[in-house]
């Protein structure tokens, strides 16, 4: 019988032994795998708002997304007009920090972005437009941001955010036409008593080929809401990659 305990003891110890050799290789085999799929991403970490041992304090993320608030209402006052596009449609890059917060928090994160810049906007400035504009911006960053952000939390690399930025640029551009055309130009018509006409020849005065509704969405607003919002993708690549690990260092720290 001792003989036999000694066996097992012996062959237990050997059990152990295998299992500690076979955890100790299956881990170094996926910090491996992980350290080398971080190359494919726009950054490094794992799920966004999360990290070994704990996540992003909440006092953190409302300060993170009240600074990116405030920030893309800056970027807002910023603005010039395009070429090919009446005067009165500025072009900006503040959907640029919502873009950004809903990449590393998540969509919610992204429109909380919109709402805080655009109550900034209201609080300082008020409204000049009965909040014809303001629910124009509402509209088309949410659209934009949303999309993008929601297809990069299921496909966290290079090629999530790419499809993301261009389907959500693509999707606003598209949506931009039947919201000016049946909302926005209208409101803006009755409220400044300005028939559609007159702002139908405010592109023809830069467009020539602009004669009604239809070519002036398909020549002019459809095009500055692609280019307008290509541009915030474009920033939006090169400065999340950047960005990404210093901000996760100090949103965890």
């Amino acid at each position: 019988m001792s003989q036999t305990n000694a066996d097992l003891i012996g062959s237990n110890e050997t059990i152990v032994g295998i299992n500690a050799g076979t955890i100790a290789e299956m881990s170094s085999g996926s910090n491996t795998e992980m350290s080398s799929g971080s190359d494919a991403e726009m950054s490094a970490g794992s799920k966004v708002g999360t990290k070994e041992g704990g996540s992003i304090p909440i006092t953190k993320k409302l300060v993170f997304v009240a600074l990116m608030g405030a920030l893309s209402f800056v970027l807002m006052m910023i603005n010039f007009p395009l070429p090919f596009a009446p005067s009165f449609m500025k072009f900006d890059v503040a959907d640029l920090p919502g873009l950004f917060a809903g990449f590393f928090l998540g969509p919610l994160a992204g429109f909380e972005v919109i709402v805080i810049k655009l109550l900034i906007k209201i609080i300082v400035q008020s409204t000049d437009t009965a909040f014809v504009g303001e629910f124009s911006n509402l509209a088309g960053s949410t659209i934009f941001v949303l999309i993008a952000a929601w297809i990069y939390k299921k496909d966290r690399t290079k090629k999530g955010a790419i499809i993301g930025m261009t389907v959500s640029s693509i999707a606003v551009s598209v949506l931009s036409i039947f919201l000016n055309a049946y909302v926005m130009f209208p409101l803006y018509s009755r409220l400044y008593g300005m028939p559609l006409e007159a702002i139908i020849g405010m592109g023809t005065a830069i467009n020539p080929r602009i004669t009604n509704m239809t070519t002036m969405m398909l020549f002019s607003v459809f095009p500055f809401n692609l280019f307008k919002h290509l541009v915030t993708d474009i920033i939006t690549f090169l400065v999340y990659k950047r960005a990404g690990k210093a901000l996760r260092t100090v949103l965890y720290s």
